[in-house]
């Protein structure tokens, strides 16, 4: 890390705001957002040194360490009872995940269901495995998930745009208008022309930033 985003004040290690994202690995626009609402986020006060703006290192482990906690505790209290190989339907995927309507449930599951079903008057029918509910639970906290199949590596996605470089223009975007104390309601048509996308994943995309910035 540069010395641009850490230092040492008076025998104690601080940081700037880049330093505070690096250090947290939230994004910067994140950090922003904490900083901006720390009534409610309980972020901490600066203090300016030779004319910038520093965090004491242990404040921020203090609050980042509180503020995954409180994260975790709104969390829905997953059902784990049943057969990990068992399919089952949105509605008790819901069950599953704790929520009181399929429409609750997360682009990750819908966008990626194990199997579907054409029914007779056309429409579709989504179907996970159950162990596939719970590790899409499991990726809301980084717990690793004891349902996957044998042999299957890696990390799920916190969410599908988790990787796609379209997220930070809407993250971008949410700051904006944030900072200049704009309504999000219409920022959906924004982005999807800024990104030249139909609405409905410009929608998607805006969830998902609201997600990564906490």
């Amino acid at each position: 890390m540069n010395d641009v985003a850490r230092r040492i004040i008076d025998g104690r290690t601080a940081l700037d705001r880049a330093g505070v994202a690096a250090h947290t690995g939230a994004a910067y626009t994140t950090v922003n957002h904490w900083h901006r609402h720390r009534a409610r986020f309980g972020f901490p006060h600066g203090f300016t040194h030779d004319g910038k703006e520093w965090y004491w290192l242990d404040d921020i482990e203090a609050f980042h360490t509180a503020h995954l906690a409180a994260k975790r505790a709104e969390l829905t209290k997953v059902d784990r009872r049943g057969d990990p190989e068992d399919l089952i339907g949105s509605g008790a995927a819901a069950r599953v995940l704790g929520y009181s309507s399929y429409r609750n449930l997360p682009d990750t599951l819908l966008d990626h269901p194990d199997r579907i079903e054409k029914l007779s008057d056309g429409r579709v029918r989504r179907l996970w495995y159950r162990r596939t509910v719970w590790a899409v639970a499991d990726a809301r906290t980084g717990r690793q998930s004891t349902g996957r199949t044998p042999g299957t590596t890696g990390a799920r996605k916190p969410h599908p745009y988790a990787d796609d470089p379209r997220l930070h223009t809407a993250i971008t975007l949410l700051a904006e208008a944030d900072a200049a104390g704009q309504d999000r309601r219409g920022l959906g048509v924004t982005l999807a022309g800024q990104l030249d996308i139909t609405e409905r994943t410009a929608q998607r995309l805006l969830a998902a930033a609201v997600a990564s910035t906490g």
